[in-house]
């Protein structure tokens, strides 16, 4: 059996975190955030379920502590995390997640994967709330999986 990575990727939150999601993302090896927390506290929520948490700044967020972007590697995967969607990706990237469009997205474009989960905070352009678990094995395709989120 192959140790892997089980990654909660969250986005476009908006203060609004349900606790289906909370209850779901708590069993994550990691949690992403792409962007939109909105307040702090929304992060530190997060944070407070004790997991390992990447985030990066989206528009609508205003801690300058938060960084822009982020390269992370994991189970030799290299992902390239950011809020708002690039025309193209950045040279040498595989992988980019993004959020910003509140609209699910898992799609090759010149060779480059665009992950987005979806909005966990608020439905847009009639796509339904949801999040992504990012399932990484060493030396296999990562599997990237929407999860919908029903409720208030």
């Amino acid at each position: 059996m192959s140790v892997g990575l089980r990654i909660a990727v969250i986005a476009d939150t908006h203060d609004r975190l349900p606790d289906f999601v909370m209850q779901a993302i708590v069993e994550a090896d990691e949690i992403w955030h792409l962007g939109d927390v909105c307040e702090k506290e929304t992060w530190e929520k997060i944070c407070a379920l004790g997991r390992p948490t990447q985030l990066v700044r989206g528009n609508q967020d205003y801690e300058a502590s938060w960084p822009m972007s982020l390269e992370l590697e994991r189970l030799g995967c290299r992902f390239h995390l950011l809020h708002i969607p690039p025309r193209a990706a950045p040279a040498g990237v595989r992988f980019l997640m993004h959020g910003h469009t509140h609209v699910p997205r898992d799609q090759v474009v010149e060779g480059v994967r665009f992950l987005n989960p979806g909005s966990a905070g608020l439905a847009n352009k009639g796509a339904p709330r949801s999040f992504a678990w990012l399932e990484l094995k060493k030396g296999e395709e990562p599997v990237f999986r929407l999860v919908g989120v029903n409720g208030v």
